[in-house]
């Protein structure tokens, strides 16, 4: 029998271990806590670029409390106790943003890969290519499908906000959405074997609800639709067949309006574009031919044109034969012609490199070629860090270096408005408060 001197000492017991679990968890958790959670950093580099101005400021220091930058300038307080990083003869800017990105496709066959690679398997290597993307100075992404991996992206995506694997900022799709015999529909197999499509089936508007529901109740945070396809150049003619009319792209807007997101496209050309302008979509992607009135359409409603001329590239390099090379080539010169249009018509642009077909860590060549192919370094990186932060709907949060803004800061070897490929070096990385590189 227990007495009440006896029921005391367990209670006290009971309390004091209780206390005694109390402070060791939490002083193990602030052990494990970054230093930069506890400890204020100051970057100091021999330049820094303010993006939405285009100023350099020379030096240019920042002072990073926590996750959030708290001071730009040549010269910043330095708080007791704050440990300050020089950086040398580089350029701090903010961390890039790549608003088109396959974290489940890699190179070689990627057609044939989610069809031979178990989902497990897959995930695997999406965790590598989120680490190789966000070490290349790519602090925030928008993963545009995973290519018949479902829902998977939303593990990587919340395990990398729970700190268990390094990565950048993610906005997720799940699957794309397409039609019977689409896109993304594997219809170089035999039919006999009902080989699964890439992407989600939906038929009509009623079934792009109902899919766009069940990517939600599964964690996406937008919807990636497949609008043309399959694309090809015949004649020095672009063929881009549509898939959906404007009435279910519509359909689809106002669901993902009801849920909070956005829609984004894969569109090559018209009819598809002008049908997702006119649905209002948040993106027009790969947008290789633009008429007229989509383009009116396309600021009259804030729709970003995502041009990903890098897998273009890449493609017109690396394929299996000379003659799917040269269908590239055609392809890439087309779009090229193109997109100086879509300049001289003031369009808005996003920048996307479709990532994953070709090697992750290396898409910083998308701003390279935009600039080779018409833009000025500074509309560019504009595009890239403020553009991507209102696609990505991080805007006011990321894209420059400013008090208040998530301490997503790289730097690079040079001036990027001098030589843009410097985004292509990248030598240091903070994300979130937290120095990734070196």
């Amino acid at each position: 029998m227990f007495n009440l001197a006896s029921i005391r000492r367990i209670e006290f017991c009971v309390y004091a271990f209780a206390v005694f679990s109390f402070v060791l968890f939490h002083r193990s958790a602030a052990a494990q806590q970054p230093a930069s959670a506890q400890t204020p950093i100051v970057l100091r580099a021999a330049r820094l670029l303010q993006v939405d101005t285009g100023a350099i400021l020379q030096p240019g220091e920042i002072l990073v409390e926590g996750n959030r930058i708290r001071a730009v300038g040549t010269s910043v307080e330095h708080p007791a106790g704050a440990k300050v990083v020089d950086l040398g003869n580089t350029t701090l800017m903010p961390g890039m943003i790549d608003a088109h990105v396959h974290l489940f496709l890699h190179p070689g066959a990627e057609d044939l890969q989610t069809v031979i690679e178990s989902v497990p398997w897959r995930t695997i290597l999406a965790e590598k290519a989120a680490k190789d993307d966000v070490m290349a100075g790519f602090t925030a992404e928008r993963d545009m499908g995973t290519e018949g991996a479902g829902s998977a992206d939303t593990a990587i995506r919340n395990a990398i906000n729970q700190g268990l694997i390094p990565g950048p900022r993610l906005r997720i799709s799940g699957n794309a959405i397409d039609l019977l015999g689409g896109h993304e529909d594997a219809n170089r197999y035999n039919p006999a074997q009902h080989v699964l499509s890439n992407a989600d089936y939906a038929n009509s508007a009623e079934q792009i609800v109902e899919v766009m529901r069940e990517q939600h109740k599964e964690g996406s945070d937008f919807a990636k639709i497949y609008e043309t396809g399959s694309d090809r150049m015949e004649g020095g003619v672009l063929h881009t067949p549509y898939q959906y009319t404007a009435a279910q792209l519509t359909a689809a807007v106002e669901e993902a309006h009801r849920l909070g997101t956005v829609v984004a496209v894969h569109a090559m050309g018209e009819p598809g574009t002008l049908y997702a302008a006119q649905a209002g979509v948040a993106s027009i992607d790969h947008a290789t031919h633009l008429s007229d009135e989509t383009i009116r359409l396309m600021k009259e409603k804030g729709i970003f044109a995502v041009p990903t001329f890098t897998i273009f590239d890449y493609f017109a390099h690396h394929r299996e034969s000379q003659d799917q090379a040269a269908a590239e080539a055609a392809m890439l010169e087309y779009k090229i012609s193109e997109f100086k249009k879509q300049l001289a018509a003031s369009v808005s642009f996003a920048v996307g490199s479709d990532v994953g077909p070709f090697p992750h860590g290396t898409q910083a060549r998308e701003l390279t070629l935009m600039v080779q192919y018409g833009m000025k370094p500074l509309a560019v990186l504009q595009a890239d860090m403020i553009n991507g932060a209102k696609l990505l709907g991080w805007q006011g949060q990321i894209g420059d270096l400013k008090p208040g803004y998530f301490a997503d800061i790289i730097a690079v070897p040079a001036n990027p408005l001098d030589d843009i490929s410097t985004c292509e070096h990248v030598s240091f990385v903070m994300k979130n408060g937290v120095v990734l590189r070196p």
